[in-house]
């Protein structure tokens, strides 16, 4: 199969290099990205903490630096949406990120919301299709996405979810990497299927060693306490069942998937993220690089 020629904009996860969000912005500007995502859930980027002036600034400073906001990251951790007891909490979150993603210049939101269960009839379903609801149709009445990222359950699974929802205000962020490490799914024939949904996806690679249950990779509500992101990290960097490597080394097959995004009309960004190694500054550099090579 030829190359597809790529139109799509590189951008990178800020927050993968491992540093301030300033010095991020800047790394990113100095590798070569058109754009950036930025996690917006704590610190100096939660919503709280940002008061109109320091939005405008922060938006100012990113325009200064040519770049745009690709999304932000409105993963608010533990079991998703699974907990109706946190769910009152974690929409208001996530209505107020998705208001800030606005400010800020960008309309895509990404999160995970755990594990679509099998069982339509269980707790835990009803839970999060409630709070995708509600979700859905607040991001519909402002013009944006709230865009959960693939990997813990089938394509197929996650579209009748969707088709379930009744808009499209809670959509899809692509993440091929996540479907070959965990599940095992075809992240080309995944492109097709979520074709209506697809608004960001996440540029990463990785291979799978061995069966795993998905549940110990992205936890679940009465299945584990609480899921531990190092365990998961240190997994995905010398684990059995999977793990990631740099773009192009892994199990995605990046002409066709390309391909695949091109077919169906996809024009937006391809972000950089880098969840492993000691170098990721370096491991970037040369994703930017491998992504670049798909503009001649």
């Amino acid at each position: 199969m030829a190359s597809p020629i790529m139109t799509n904009k590189i951008g990178v996860i800020v927050d993968s290099f491992q540093v301030g969000v300033r010095e991020g912005l800047q790394k990113a500007k100095q590798v070569g990205a058109d754009g950036v995502q930025i996690y917006a859930v704590k610190g100096e980027m939660d919503p709280d903490n940002l008061s109109p002036a320091a939005r405008k600034e922060l938006r100012s400073y990113i325009e200064s630096l040519g770049l745009q906001i690709s999304a932000l990251v409105g993963d608010l951790g533990g079991h998703g949406f699974q907990d109706s007891a946190q769910n009152l909490y974690k929409i208001d979150k996530s209505k107020r990120i998705m208001e800030l993603g606005m400010e800020l210049g960008t309309n895509i939101i990404t999160t995970h919301i755990g594990i679509v269960p099998d069982d339509t009839n269980s707790q835990v379903y009803e839970s999060m299709h409630a709070a995708c609801e509600e979700l859905s149709r607040f991001a519909s009445g402002m013009g944006a996405y709230f865009a959960i990222e693939t990997g813990p359950e089938t394509s197929q699974h996650l579209k009748s979810f969707l088709d379930s929802l009744g808009s499209r205000g809670v959509s899809v962020n692509f993440d091929p990497a996540n479907m070959v490490m965990v599940t095992g799914d075809d992240p080309v024939q995944g492109v097709y299927m979520l074709k209506d949904y697809i608004v960001h996806t996440h540029a990463k690679d990785g291979v799978k060693l061995g069966s795993i249950d998905p549940r110990d990779v992205y936890g679940f509500y009465g299945y584990e306490a609480e899921l531990d992101h190092e365990k998961v990290a240190s997994m995905a960097e010398s684990g059995e069942a999977f793990r990631e490597v740099p773009l192009g080394e892994g199990s995605v097959d990046w002409n066709a998937y390309l391909q695949a995004l091109k077919d169906i009309g996809y024009g937006g960004y391809l972000t950089i993220e880098r969840e492993v190694g000691t170098n990721p500054e370096g491991d970037i550099r040369l994703a930017v690089e491998f992504l670049k090579k798909y503009r001649r």
